[in-house]
């Protein structure tokens, strides 16, 4: 889905040919960064955003990914003697 979106705004808001389009989401998606040159300022301001939500995509699947693991040390490392007295 987020691909599709960065393709159909480069293809939009850019104007790059599908393949160009597809090349530029890709990258951004990825972390590597913009190839092809952009010249108007809506093209800036898709691409600013897309990278923007490109990152976020990326920080809340790390999260989801991470954060069993997290849990279960957590877990791992608890100290029976700090327990509440009952």
């Amino acid at each position: 889905m987020g691909l599709g979106f960065g393709i159909l705004g480069y293809r939009l808001f850019a104007g790059f040919t599908w393949v160009d389009a597809f090349m530029n989401a890709a990258m951004i998606l990825t972390g590597m960064g913009p190839v092809g040159q952009l010249t108007t300022t809506s093209a800036k301001l898709f691409a600013s955003i897309y990278a923007l939500f490109s990152g976020l995509i990326f920080l809340t699947a790390s999260s989801v990914t991470i954060a069993p693991i997290f849990h279960r040390l957590l877990h791992k490392f608890h100290l029976e003697g700090l327990e509440k007295d009952e």
